[in-house]
Formats: C-alpha cells, sequence, structure tokens
C-alpha cells in the first residue's frame, strides 16, 4: 500500500503534465469542430443539393468510423502521403475537430431550425441578405441555444482524447502507461487517471454551465418567445 501512494505522489506532477496535454487536445478540437460543425450545419440546411449531399457524406463517415480508426487513418496514412508532418498532439486535434464537426453540425442544424422562420424572412424584408441574416440573427440564438448539447459533446470529446496514446501523443493516458510500465502499479495509476479525467470532465462542464448562465437574455426562452 505505502508503495502504491508513494508512486502515485512521485507521478503526479508528470499526470498533470498530461492533464494539461489532455485539455489542449480537447480544447483545440472543440474550436475546429465549432467553426467547421457550424459551416457544414449552414451548408446543410442553406446550400444547393449537390454541397447538402456531400456535407451528409461528411457526417455518415465521421460518425460511423471509430476514432481509434481515424487516428490510425490519418497519422499513419492519409497525413504520410501528403506529406505533412504534423506532430502527435495536431493530429489528434484535427481527427477529433472532424469527428466532434459532425455531431456538433447536427447540434447547430436542430438549434437553426427550431427558430421561428418568420426571423428570416423578416430580416429579408428589411433588406438583409442570407448571409447577414444567418451572421446577425439566426447564428447568435442557435449558438446559445446549443450551449447544453456541448456539453455533453464536450465530455465524449474528452473520453475519446484518451485514444491519443496509441500514437504517441503525451497525453495523461500515455503518461500513466509508461509509469505503470515500470513500476507495475497499475491499479493505481489507473485510478488516479480516472480521477484525473473525472475532475477534467467536471471543471469543463461547470465552465459550460456558468457560460450558459453568461449569455441568457432574461426573460427570453430557447425557441425565441417569453414563457
Amino acid at each position: 500500500m505505502y508503495a502504491s501512494f508513494a508512486v502515485i505522489i512521485d507521478s503526479f506532477p508528470y499526470l498533470i503534465q498530461g492533464a494539461f496535454i489532455t485539455a489542449g487536445i480537447v480544447v483545440c478540437a472543440m474550436l475546429f469542430g465549432l467553426v467547421l460543425g457550424v459551416c457544414i450545419a449552414i451548408g446543410i440546411i442553406y446550400g444547393p443539393r449537390p454541397l447538402r449531399y456531400l456535407l451528409n457524406l461528411y457526417l455518415w463517415i465521421f460518425r460511423g468510423v471509430p476514432v481509434l480508426v481515424l487516428l490510425f487513418l490519418f497519422y499513419f496514412g492519409l497525413l504520410t502521403y501528403l506529406g505533412l508532418n504534423l506532430s502527435a498532439f495536431a493530429s489528434v486535434a484535427i481527427v477529433l475537430g472532424l469527428t466532434t464537426a459532425a455531431y456538433q453540425a447536427n447540434i447547430f442544424k436542430g438549434a437553426i431550425l427550431s427558430l421561428p422562420r418568420g426571423q428570416f424572412l423578416a430580416a429579408s424584408s428589411l433588406g438583409m441578405s442570407d448571409i447577414q441574416a444567418i451572421k446577425s440573427i439566426l447564428l447568435p440564438q442557435a449558438l446559445r441555444m446549443s450551449i447544453p448539447a456541448w456539453s455533453n459533446e464536450y465530455s465524449i470529446i474528452l473520453k475519446d482524447s484518451a485514444l491519443a496514446f496509441v500514437i504517441g501523443a503525451p497525453e495523461i493516458m500515455a503518461r500513466t502507461q509508461f509509469i505503470a510500465s515500470r513500476t507495475y502499479q497499475h491499479l493505481p495509476l489507473y485510478i488516479t487517471a480516472g480521477i484525473i479525467y473525472f475532475v477534467l470532465t467536471w471543471l469543463g462542464v461547470r465552465l459550460l454551465l456558468q457560460l450558459e448562465k453568461s449569455v441568457r437574455i432574461p426573460g427570453y426562452s430557447d425557441h425565441g418567445t417569453n414563457p
């Protein structure tokens, strides 16, 4: 028992460094997925039919292929074939970003479609172009409505980031595996890693909850009508 606690105490700073790398991967992936997901959602709703087909194919691929397969496909296959020498950190962030974009696109799509159609028509009657109406009227509401769903997506991406160790990203699991293979204290170290993941999940969800409260408009419901 003493040996287990000693290993945990000695390795804890090393694992915390991995936690910062994990957090960086998740933040980069979520932001990349946010931008790409918004573009995909708008393209699916308002784009021409050929574009809608292509974007829906993208959604089917990245929602249907496991993240582990995508990591190997990109890191050892596509990126190498294109001659791109990206780090494991960047590769994981890109793959997770592309994956979460497929899910966030559906979140934004549902949020935009839930808004009253009259808002878009009213903007057009005021002389706004479609792009101006989407940017200034529809997107601010849709993004605010999507924040609760981001909590679930954040938790999923955080857990998926644990797969990054298979391509050498020095995040929590890679560092835990490295120490466990040398000290043979597998159980206490993996329990510690699980606690770190739990804390990161709790902190992220709490931050998103605070963000939701800060952008909430008093007396204004999610669907644009007074309660």
